[in-house]
């Protein structure tokens, strides 16, 4: 599998490749190192390294002209529209990691009472590479692109995603840090 070419084909627009391609490449550093040096969690490196470049594939079709996007649909629903992208490729494991790395991932309670566009099921984290990413995911932004977030400034992100996604934010940095 190769990342690059998946995301070659779907962003044509050169700023919105640059953007996604620096934002992607330092969530997937992140990650591989998290993973390499949690080798009790026996993570598939090789796997955390291809979704992580991948689990913002979506961006391509959402409307968010800070981050040089010019589709359609609300940024909340990049992770689904990555989803589909990477199920049309043939790649159902990567998919899952778009579509579950929303803040520290979202329920179907959560979907429902916040009425938001997405579909009405369970999209949080559930493997250990999933989770990797979703984490390593917090730590940088669309906008800064050369600077990663401290703890706390990943954590301040999250409380708009309430005290769970909070709680499940600092288990993970007792997992992972």
């Amino acid at each position: 599998m190769e990342p690059l070419s998946i995301i070659d084909r779907y962003c044509k627009e050169t700023r919105l490749k640059e953007i996604l391609l620096r934002h992607s490449m330092a969530v997937a550093e992140k990650a591989v190192s998290i993973a390499l040096r949690c080798e009790w969690l026996h993570a598939d490196v090789d796997f955390v390294r291809e979704a992580a470049l991948l689990h913002d594939i979506g961006i391509v079709y959402v409307n968010a002209p800070s981050i040089a996007c010019s589709g359609t649909e609300p940024y909340i629903c990049h992770g689904v529209l990555g989803a589909e992208i990477l199920r049309r490729e043939g790649y159902e494991r990567h998919a899952l990691v778009c579509e579950r790395h929303t803040g520290t991932g979202l329920t179907e309670s959560q979907i429902i009472a916040q009425n938001l566009p997405l579909p009405h099921r369970d999209m949080q984290p559930q493997s250990v590479e999933e989770l990797i990413i979703c984490f390593a995911d917090k730590f940088f932004s669309k906008t800064r692109l050369d600077e990663e977030k401290s703890v706390e400034q990943a954590r301040r992100s999250l409380e708009k995603f309430g005290a769970d996604g909070l709680v499940k934010f600092d288990r993970w940095c007792q997992m992972f840090l």
